[in-house]
């Protein structure tokens, strides 16, 4: 039976590290890992004690397409709360996941054989899905001095059809300012180019709030997720916010694709949006994590990294140790215990040369994982 063209994708490289992490723990080996993007947190207290008591009063089935309208409702709230924006409930598509999110924007807004711009570094699932879907992904390769962000200069000549910016971004951390995010929208549909923006690590930021595309314009797709701040990982719940009159032709994508979002983790996700205090402690580790990183990485010798200004992660140049950092992180894995993702994930075309690590763990486990890195470096010398 032949395959599609379309699904010659490339693995999810770090999803193979997960696994081989996983084999080496089979075992009996103590691994710290620092290659996923999972906080180690569940899912709030409040927001699991919400979905018991859901189950003792009835079954789960399906919801509308749009997703339940007390968490498309809250969601709203939310943008008021923390961007000071006032956001119509109607515009909120609750999806599985941001996954299913990145399915919808992409199946809603462009054709076959569309030229997507995605920043690279960056999400490596991106450029996937829009392969899969039959779109050209169109990597912009960022500058350094830009902090690894796209820039309005960067879309000229490039003829597409859509951009996809995340801030904070992953694998960097870096983000947009209000002033960098308004020139690049503003680029965008310039050139005709539909928008869309990654914000699924806000309310994951350090030093100043992340800045939503809907502070700019009402003319783009925002995308988030209960996965990183919430926490929820494998809950499979995330929400996208689209024009009024793009509401209705996204809904019936979702209705034929996804029938909606799961049910459970609709009405858990409704709870974890009022747990701040528990969620702000998660953060406060984050941020104790991310200082150890910056101070014990160049220790253990990576020194050619920039500070994240959200998410958890840092982006290291390897350059002078290898121009294999897939064979790099295997080692790290084999010699030390500690898994860490291949920059290739990110960029195929710099990506040899750099390597990500996630301080979404424990703080023990990024005491114990730097220890490691350490020797493993003095080990090389």
């Amino acid at each position: 039976m032949r395959n599609s063209t379309r699904s010659n994708v490339d693995p999810f490289i770090v999803m193979d590290v997960m696994e081989a992490a996983r084999k080496a723990e089979e075992k009996g080996r103590h691994i710290i890992h620092m290659e996923v993007g999972q906080p180690a947190t569940g899912a709030p207290e409040r927001a699991r004690r919400a979905l018991a008591d859901a189950l003792d009063k009835g079954a789960m089935g399906y919801t509308v397409a749009l997703g339940l309208p007390e968490l498309r409702a809250r969601i709203a709230q939310m943008y008021g709360e923390w961007y000071n924006v006032d956001l119509n409930p109607d515009r909120v598509v609750i999806t599985p996941g941001s996954s299913g999110a990145f399915i919808l924007s992409f199946t809603a807004l462009f054709d076959s054989g569309d030229r997507v711009g995605i920043g690279a570094p960056g999400y490596p699932s991106y450029r996937q899905i829009l392969s899969a879907l039959g779109m050209q992904p169109v990597d912009i390769q960022t500058a350094p001095e830009n902090r690894l962000q796209p820039v309005a200069a960067d879309l000229v000549g490039q003829d597409l059809r859509g951009l996809l910016v995340a801030s904070p971004a992953n694998p960097t951390g870096t983000m947009l300012s209000k002033p960098a995010l308004t020139e690049l929208m503003g680029a965008a549909a310039e050139a005709g180019a539909s928008f869309i923006s990654d914000e699924i690590y806000h309310g994951i930021e350090y030093e100043a709030k992340a800045v939503t595309a809907l502070e700019v314009s009402d003319d783009a797709y925002v995308i988030n997720s209960f996965s990183k701040y919430f926490s929820m990982t494998g809950w499979r719940v995330g929400w996208m916010v689209v024009p009024e009159d793009h509401v209705r032709v996204v809904e019936r994508i979702a209705q034929n694709m996804f029938i909606c979002a799961p049910h459970a983790s609709q009405v858990a996700a409704l709870a974890a949006m009022d747990c701040e205090d528990e969620l702000q402690d998660n953060l406060a580790v984050y941020a104790k994590n991310r200082q150890l990183m910056l101070d014990g990485l160049p220790q253990a010798g990576f020194d050619k990294i920039a500070p994240p200004d959200g998410a958890f992660y840092v982006y290291a140049d390897v350059s002078d140790i290898t121009q294999d950092s897939r064979a790099l992180a295997a080692e790290i894995l084999e010699k030390v215990g500690v898994a860490v993702t291949p920059g290739l994930d990110f960029d195929p075309v710099r990506g040899a040369t750099t390597l990500r690590f996630s301080y979404a763990r424990s703080t023990a486990d990024i005491e114990e994982g730097l220890l490691r890195l350490k020797t493993f470096m003095e080990g090389r010398l």
